[in-house]
């Protein structure tokens, strides 16, 4: 099958087209055949190298981690499952990714894609989709009428975390330049904050229960003022928070790490069959080195808006 691998460490140049072993579906995994895929940060860290202590794998890599298609085959112990389903996943962190025609997925991690929603509209979810959920719910337990403030809302993160936020009747408060308020207001945010022409920390006053920090530093030092004292939690997905600033504001602070999980994908799956949540797709490029390469080049400007999508 083709794949997009890494054959070593380094800049958009290492992409290169590959074939390699279509996979087999283990006892308990189905193998999927991709019709979309999107990118996400840690596709380009990892393949600069920055998470190479973290994850000691062989090359070739495959990257990628989200992953919407139709199952193809199914293991032996595969019982919930069939050919012809159509799926979506954050499988498990491999080297062997979803820039490719197939995968197998292990079956705890799948969720059905509803009739209304595209390949592309499910391959934006997973890992973003995931990430919102576990910082809001899993360790922010952010609840009805509480206060979230929401880094980068137009970002692939953002744009699931107001949509889950206001969901659960959060009011909610995000960053974002201008030309994105009027997409981050449509999609729920109560008050968006124009983070170049004003200071978060000198517009809000104290009484945010909740911080989602997507962006670290300076902002993630800032964002202790803001919060509730005793009660306020700031949950960051950029590594671990300072502590001690924490500490001298008396707030709880958390670093977290994504956990792939088919319940919730399929709790996520329900709300956007319910339209309470949506994919915003910003930019689709075609599954080849190039459009792979594209892609990262948009993804690293930190500009998109979105998700990036790449179809087969």
């Amino acid at each position: 099958m083709k794949a997009v691998v890494i054959n070593q460490y380094g800049n958009k140049e290492e992409l290169v087209e590959q074939e390699v072993k279509k996979p087999n579906a283990e006892a308990n995994q189905v193998v999927v055949k991709i019709e979309a895929t999107s990118i996400n940060p840690i596709d380009w860290k990892l393949r600069e190298g920055y998470l190479k202590e973290m994850f000691d794998w062989e090359f070739p890599i495959i990257l990628g981690w989200d992953v919407a298609g139709v199952i193809t085959d199914i293991g032996s112990n595969v019982t919930d499952w069939k050919v012809g389903d159509r799926v979506f996943s954050r499988p498990e962190t491999t080297r062997l990714g979803s820039y490719a025609e197939y995968i197998a997925v292990d079956e705890h991690l799948l969720a059905k894609i509803p009739d209304s929603i595209s390949f592309e509209e499910a391959a934006a979810v997973p890992l973003a989709g995931l990430t919102a959920w576990q910082a809001l719910f899993t360790h922010g337990h952010l609840k009805e009428g509480e206060k979230v403030l929401i880094h980068a809302g137009a970002g692939g993160v953002g744009v699931y975390a107001i949509q889950l936020a206001k969901s659960t009747g959060a009011y909610v408060v995000t960053t974002a330049s201008e030309k994105n308020h009027e997409l981050l207001y449509s999609l729920g945010a109560d008050q968006v904050i124009d983070y170049k022409k004003e200071n978060f920390a000198e517009v809000l006053k104290g009484d945010i229960d909740l911080v989602f920090d997507t962006i670290g530093g300076e902002v993630a030092e800032n964002s202790y003022k803001v919060l509730k004292q005793n009660t306020g939690k700031l949950i960051s997905i950029v590594g671990e928070p300072d502590y001690e600033a924490a500490e001298s504001y008396n707030v709880m602070a958390k670093g977290i790490w994504l956990q792939p999980d088919g319940k919730q994908l399929q709790n996520m799956a329900e709300l956007m069959e319910e339209k309470k949540v949506k994919s915003i797709v910003g930019a689709t490029f075609p599954f080849s080195r190039q459009g792979i390469y594209d892609a990262h080049a948009l993804s690293e400007t930190h500009h998109a808006v979105g998700k990036i999508v790449i179809t087969f």
